[in-house]
């Protein structure tokens, strides 16, 4: 067979296979639209250890226990702990100035805040006992809305032990890549998670801004990942046991996105490597778990962790090789530069589509113009693509965990009068 032909060949079947991975997540869209929020049942109130891992972030870590300090939350049942990890600046001491209670950690072989995050729960464990019933995960540059605990709450008393949030940004118009974080963290909340739990399966956590109860804390026996994204490693355990993660579309927080190119590069290519880790982990497991009750959620976890980057970069691969043998064939090679072309032209009307639907659904949460809305819903694919060559770097290239710098040192306040 001709090269030409097996690219046409492949690109067809690669074209297939993902249609059948991802068709579901179309389905997703339309679910808020069609289906209701069910009403909270009677709120509990629950005693909650606030935890976060922070390095070198004196400059942001004051705004964020700010505003915890500010919630609606009945303040004596809140207890913020920081554990400074590796720290070289005055992130411990800014984080007792502003009420927190502080550990300090100086440990350069086991890097990560999957590892400072094991040594705070042990601390607390020793301190305090077992008198929390839930703990909230947040970074050091996130801010709450003053009714984020008070909401999340609200879920945790509707019986969900493992919760996540609305994810919405600090600095969305800075530039591209800012703004490509974004939207994708906008998209995966109001897209993914919310028509996933209003359909009952399993959400999925996303780094920061979630909560787990002790229960869940005690049936994974602690804090013990510590894969490169230790966050999908947390969610995909659960699911496996059989957990269900739920998701509170009224609780709003929010973060700072990295803004130079080259950080992002570093932090995606760490993503990259890490869904890697989790499916080598655990991808047996989830197959395995298709058949049972909470398959749908296995399913759903193994298409999020791994299909997307795999047939990418076989695709992109045997494109590149079919080409090479057509041309020391002395056959034309255009074809397989236009399959190429048309497949980045695909992709990026694929993508602009979801960044419009976003947009559009979250319009009046974007802290940014009219006029950045609009064009950041056109650069949005290019930032998406960038994945491509990204993740199949992150296939032979060495990886390891490394902190992203915060400089967006701005309160609620501020984001408000912004938005305003």
């Amino acid at each position: 067979m001709e090269p030409i032909e097996v690219i046409r060949i492949l690109n067809f079947s690669l074209a297939v296979l993902f249609v059948l991975c991802y068709a579901y997540q179309f389905l997703y869209l339309a679910v808020p639209f069609l289906k209701k929020d069910k009403p909270h049942g009677p709120a509990k109130l629950h005693r909650y250890a606030v935890l976060i891992s922070a390095r070198n972030e004196a400059a942001v870590i004051g705004h964020l226990l700010d505003s915890i300090r500010n919630q609606d939350y009945p303040s004596d049942l809140v207890t913020t702990f920081v554990i400074a990890d590796n720290c070289t600046d005055a992130t411990a001491e800014v984080a007792r100035q502003h009420g927190a209670v502080v550990y300090e950690r100086f440990n350069r072989v086991k890097v990560g805040k999957g590892y400072a995050m094991n040594e705070l729960l042990a601390h607390i464990d020793r301190d305090y006992g077992k008198v929390f019933d839930g703990f909230f995960v947040f970074d050091a540059d996130n801010l709450l809305e003053p009714d984020y605990i008070t909401q999340m709450n609200r879920t945790f008393s509707d019986g969900y032990e493992i919760i996540t949030s609305y994810r919405n940004s600090k600095n969305y118009a800075d530039n591209w890549v800012s703004s490509g974080y974004a939207l994708w963290f906008l998209r995966e909340a109001a897209f993914l998670n919310h028509p996933r739990h209003l359909l009952k399966t399993s959400c999925a956590v996303s780094g920061t801004g979630f909560c787990f109860s002790r229960r869940i804390l005690e049936q994974r026996g602690g804090w013990n990942f510590f894969l490169l994204t230790e966050d999908i490693e947390f969610t995909t355990a659960n699911v496996v046991a059989g957990e269900r993660v739920g998701y509170c579309k009224d609780a709003v927080f929010y973060d700072e996105q990295p803004t130079t190119f080259r950080q992002s590069c570093r932090q995606r290519m760490r993503w990259a490597r890490g869904y890697l880790q989790v499916f080598q982990a655990y991808g047996l497991k989830l197959l395995k778990g298709i058949p049972q009750r909470n398959g749908f959620a296995c399913f759903d976890m193994a298409m999020a962790i791994m299909p997307a980057i795999v047939l990418t970069v076989v695709g992109i691969g045997t494109n590149a090789a079919a080409a090479v043998l057509g041309f020391l064939a002395g056959q034309n090679v255009l074809i397989a530069l236009w399959s190429a072309t048309q497949f980045l032209v695909n992709t990026y009307l694929l993508m602009l589509f979801i960044g419009a639907v976003t947009t559009l659904s979250e319009w009046k949460r974007i802290r940014a113009t009219t006029a950045q809305k609009i064009f950041y819903v056109f650069t949005f694919p290019l930032f998406m693509l960038t994945y491509i060559p990204i993740s199949f770097a992150a296939l032979f290239k060495r990886v390891e965990w490394k902190p992203i710098e915060h400089s967006v040192a701005v309160s609620l306040a501020d984001i408000n009068r912004r938005a305003g």
